[in-house]
């Protein structure tokens, strides 16, 4: 198995004249570009007195220049800490003094709103944005940075060539990043990934999805989060593809502006955008007479579905080949038709501390609602009597699981057993083929008045098909089941619905789930929410701010 760091150095010699880091619609660097932007930053940390091993951290949107900066810090053998741009300025900042972070790389308008006295190690801040010194403790290192090129002709006097690349690579067992699940000011978990952990997902990632150099990747998924980070950026920048930025979580309409664009071979998301892509794409469509009727006729409807999937594939920009979803399951309705219409899918499973995959299958094999099979990287187990029928904790360990939480000792104790697998919080049963299938979080099951076990991710993902629900959360109160809805606002304007049909919708959805459900889960109550759900970066809802 081959460091990620020898085959990122192999492929920014191979791939020399190239595009490989682009912003959409903005500037795009080449191989050989980020190369010498790489070794003229080696020169800064090396002058400021940086060594292997020490902190980074870094905060900002995604760009270009932020995955410069994230493989100068890692190529340099020092550590990565990637902060959500999305958490508060206090948590920012609380997380740089946490990691120990000597250097922080950030968003010129987020620096403007921090406190230096407040973060006594750092040394110095630069900008993601445009490579230029936002704050200096010392004088010398102010120097330092102003004499990079100076240093760097003086180095390589007859140019910086492919042969001159030469990256650190650190033991496996190091670590080269430390991502925070949350900006929690108390006891963060910082999840510990060593290059071992990466090595590890990049050889399952190449055995199992064959990404051509020629082609390109679309990254919308922050890259603060190891799911974006790696999936789109580690992986795809080890094999010599073009990765195009989208900078921000786009609109349905600049998303599939921006495919068309960027024709992507791969896709990594999350079943929300692509079930916002069924809602206005394809829902409309197998929703009308006579295509409702013929869609379930043999041969019939599955001619109507290969037309759909060829629709749906050219909306994506008519080259992808892989489209990897993660991070919740995918409505049933939409998975039927993706099914059908032979859309090369597939619903991985993972998580920050498993880097980021513990389940993952082919778009061929993929068996529909499952979140795929264990990686070859590690193993799963399920803590029940009768784990093909019986629900149980999925507990996981391989080279792919983190060692646990940086400067956290009772948080990472408490995140293994005794025999050393990984406590994952999840509920799931497998099959035969050894098929994963989530059935909820630990900490979300209810337990109703009977003894049985509610996955309220089961019965969300049922009134989530209704046609005017955008998102759902299924809570307990007093014993009894409540629906908080968010509704489709744009569906309710396309079908231009007055008031009164709308103050239907909570009842009519009641009545049309509770046919389905099994007397022990059926609901009590549906109320509208007036705003959005929150979430976290990778578009899970909040549940427990939702009581």
């Amino acid at each position: 198995m081959k460091s990620y760091i020898r085959l990122l150095e192999e492929s920014v010699r191979n791939n020399w004249d190239t595009p490989f880091l682009c912003n959409y619609s903005g500037e795009k660097f080449t191989h050989g570009e980020v190369a010498v932007s790489i070794a003229k930053f080696h020169i800064f940390f090396e002058k400021m007195g940086i060594k292997p091993g020490d902190h980074i951290s870094l905060c900002g949107k995604n760009s270009a220049r932020w995955a410069v900066s994230f493989l100068a810090i890692n190529t340099y053998g020092a550590l990565v800490v990637p902060l959500l741009c999305d958490f508060t300025i206090d948590s920012i900042q609380h997380l740089t003094n946490h990691s120990d972070s000597v250097l922080l790389f950030t968003d010129t308008d987020i620096w403007t709103k921090m406190d230096k006295d407040s973060l006594p190690a750092l040394k110095a801040v630069v900008s993601v944005n445009e490579f230029t010194l936002l704050y200096s403790r010392d004088k010398a290192f102010s120097d330092a940075y102003e004499s990079i090129s100076e240093e760097f002709g003086s180095r390589y006097p007859v140019g910086f060539e492919r042969e001159n690349v030469k990256f650190i690579n650190p033991g496996a067992k190091d670590i080269a990043i430390i991502n925070y699940t949350s900006g929690t000011t108390s006891a963060p978990k910082g999840v510990m990934i060593s290059y071992e952990n990466i090595d590890s997902m990049i050889d399952f990632s190449s055995s199992n999805v064959h990404l051509d150099p020629t082609k390109s990747i679309v990254s919308m998924l922050p890259m603060g989060h190891i799911y974006g980070l790696m999936i789109e950026f580690i992986f795809p920048a080890c094999s010599g593809s073009a990765i195009y930025y989208l900078g921000k979580t786009p609109s349905p309409t600049l998303l599939i502006k921006a495919l068309k664009d960027i024709k992507p071979m791969m896709i990594a998301t999350v079943p929300l955008v692509m079930e916002k892509i069924f809602k206005s794409n394809i829902k409309p469509v197998i929703s009308k007479f006579p295509v409702n009727l013929l869609l379930w006729i043999p041969f019939v409807g599955d001619a109507i579905c290969r037309k759909i999937g060829k629709r749906l594939t050219e909306t994506l920009g008519g080259k992808v080949e892989f489209i990897i979803m993660g991070g919740a399951a995918l409505n049933p309705e939409a998975e039927k038709i993706f099914k059908r219409a032979k859309l090369p899918y597939c619903v991985g499973y993972g998580m920050t501390e498993a880097s980021p995959l513990l389940g993952y299958s082919d778009p061929a094999t993929y068996k529909a609602g499952s979140c795929g099979r264990p990686v070859a990287c590690c193993e799963i187990r399920i803590d029940s009597d009768d784990p093909h029928h019986i629900a149980g904790e999925i507990q996981a360990r391989g080279l792919n699981i983190c060692s646990g939480y940086f400067k956290n000792p009772e948080a990472t104790a408490n995140a293994f057993t005794e025999d050393g697998w990984f406590h994952t919080g999840d509920l799931g049963i497998s099959d035969r083929d050894g098929n994963i299938f989530i059935k909820g979080r630990s900490k979300t099951m209810i337990l109703s008045a009977n003894g049985q076990n509610i996955y309220p991710e089961e019965l969300e993902a049922v009134i989530n098909s209704h046609p005017y629900v955008a998102e759902s959360v299924v809570v307990d109160r007093n014993s009894k089941l409540v629906a908080l809805i968010y509704l489709d606002k744009d569906a309710i304007k396309k079908d231009s619905l007055d008031e009164e049909t709308i103050s239907d919708i909570p009842e009519n959805i009641r009545i049309s789930s509770n046919r389905i459900f099994p007397s022990y889960s059926r609901l009590a109550k549906v109320e509208i929410m007036l705003k959005p759900f929150e979430k976290t970066p990778k578009l899970s809802i909040k549940r427990f701010l939702y009581k």
